[in-house]
């Protein structure tokens, strides 16, 4: 009974992994035959779990939709993200106590080990302005390194990476760092930590190459005089994208402040009627955008690409009026 019970588990387990499954495939997985597998199907129908079967040569088993929602099993790796996603997540606005009721569930049966990494993020992770209306493509960040980073700020140890940013400035190779916060901004993963000069900068996770753990402990000490997210907002408008552009406007500080949103990126005042913007993007078109998004008269030296494409834009523009 307890093998069954314990193959019934696998089973659901595979289910639920992908769409669907041959019976051929469910039985070679599991080491059993095929009639093993109609059998454990039943049984799972039995349990309340609606299972849709195709006949024929092309036949497959899936999960299907029934009245309830049925127990799921998760990996480590799945457990993880829901528990942080919860975490996160749970400021939606109408969803606060059910994230909470969801996330107090999870955590009750999270194993020890998984416990502590889910802390390990809640506790280093602070969360930046959303700009919901772009609509860029998300970098890929693995959890794992998410996680060791978290787990390196939690236990204050030295964190070793090397860094490669995507068709930009020459590498920094390797980066030793005392490790102090996990920012998530933009949908984007950032480190702000301090270098072995003593100096504060944010690294990009998804540029990130982590090397072999130091094991070494070093002495946390606060971020002087910056305000965390000021900080983290001002360097990666300048060193955290792609592109990176300054722009002077022909306008008050206050008037640009007031038209841009936060996550575009930081202004300084020149004059009562100059000020500059200092932004960064993916790509040259989203920069063009966030030009074009001010109303108002502008002016750009030292950046050739940047120039070109908005003369490109511009033509373009002129082209259809014409």
């Amino acid at each position: 009974m307890r093998e069954t019970s314990s193959r019934l588990l696998s089973l659901l387990a595979l289910m639920q992994s992908r769409p669907a499954w041959t019976g051929a495939e469910l039985a070679a997985r599991l080491d059993v035959s095929t009639r093993t597998i109609r059998n454990d199907i039943d049984r799972l129908r039995e349990l309340g779990y609606p299972v849709d079967a195709t006949r024929g040569a092309a036949g497959y088993y899936q999960l299907g939709v029934g009245a309830k929602l049925p127990p799921l099993l998760l990996d480590d790796e799945e457990a993880v993200a829901v528990a942080v996603g919860l975490r996160t997540g749970a400021g939606v606005s109408g969803m606060e106590e059910s994230s909470a009721r969801a996330l107090a569930k999870l955590e009750q049966v999270l194993p020890h080990r998984l416990r502590r990494q889910v802390n390990a993020i809640h506790t280093t992770l602070s969360k930046g302005p959303d700009n919901t209306g772009s609509n860029v493509k998300d970098p890929e960040v693995d959890p794992g390194v998410v996680t060791t980073i978290a787990a390196a700020i939690r236990d204050e140890h030295y964190l070793r990476f090397d860094y490669a940013v995507p068709d930009g400035a020459e590498d920094q190779l390797p980066i030793l760092v005392e490790p102090y916060r996990l920012v998530s901004w933009q949908r984007y993963w950032y480190l702000v930590a301090r270098d072995e000069r003593g100096e504060w900068h944010t690294y990009r996770v998804d540029w990130m190459e982590l090397r072999m753990a130091t094991g070494r402990r070093y002495q946390p000490r606060p971020m002087p005089g910056d305000e965390l997210m000021d900080f983290v907002l001002r360097d990666v408008a300048s060193t955290g994208w792609k592109v990176h552009a300054r722009i002077t406007v022909f306008a008050s500080a206050e008037e640009v402040l007031s038209r841009i949103h936060a996550a575009v990126g930081i202004v300084e005042s020149v004059d009562d009627d100059t000020c500059v913007l200092i932004t960064g993007a993916e790509s040259l078109e989203v920069v063009a955008v966030y030009i074009g998004m001010l109303g108002l008269d502008f002016h750009i030296t030292n950046q050739p690409a940047l120039a070109e494409h908005l003369q490109i834009i511009g033509e373009r523009y002129l082209r259809s009026i014409t």
